[in-house]
């Protein structure tokens, strides 16, 4: 589903009543263990973090103007989602990320690309989320989507 919100509060205040306290417990274990640099606002429609104009002016290909996009959570329709660019981008965190799962839920990982669905909030494993959070700093970002950027524009040729 789509808010239209201009800051994380807002875009809170605006989903389902049953699913604001994990937001904000989401939000809030995002803001304590992500790496410095990284800026929290609202793209696309959701919460998100990235890399601001002032670290990185090339910005997002697709968009230079827009912050590089690393990573943003949101309530969709039947789940609350996470999207990590990092698990999309870099195979060895994709490969921990699946392999940790299941040491802190019961459910099937219900997972696309760069997207982790959880359709029952309250099962939402937090401390997971803080682990993968802490992995990939704005340097680290920046150098890998460079790297696949060129790798792109390679295979183009």
């Amino acid at each position: 589903m789509k808010y239209e919100a201009t800051t994380p509060e807002e875009y809170i205040s605006k989903v389902p009543e049953d699913r604001q306290d994990a937001l904000r417990k989401l939000r809030h274990v995002i803001n304590t263990n992500i790496p410095k640099g990284f800026e929290e606002g609202i793209q696309y429609n959701m919460i998100g973090y990235f890399v601001p104009l002032s670290k990185y002016p090339n910005g997002y290909h697709c968009t230079p103007n827009e912050p590089l996009p690393f990573m943003s959570f949101a309530s969709q329709k039947n789940s609350i989602n996470l999207y990590h660019s990092g698990i999309y981008a870099i195979p060895e965190l994709h490969d921990w990320f699946i392999k940790e799962y299941s040491n802190y839920s019961s459910r099937k990982l219900d997972m696309g690309k760069s997207c982790i669905r959880f359709k029952k909030a309250d099962e939402i494993p937090y401390e997971l989320i803080a682990e993968l959070v802490q992995k990939v700093s704005v340097d680290e970002w920046i150098s890998t989507y460079e790297k696949n950027s060129k790798n792109r524009k390679n295979e183009k040729r």
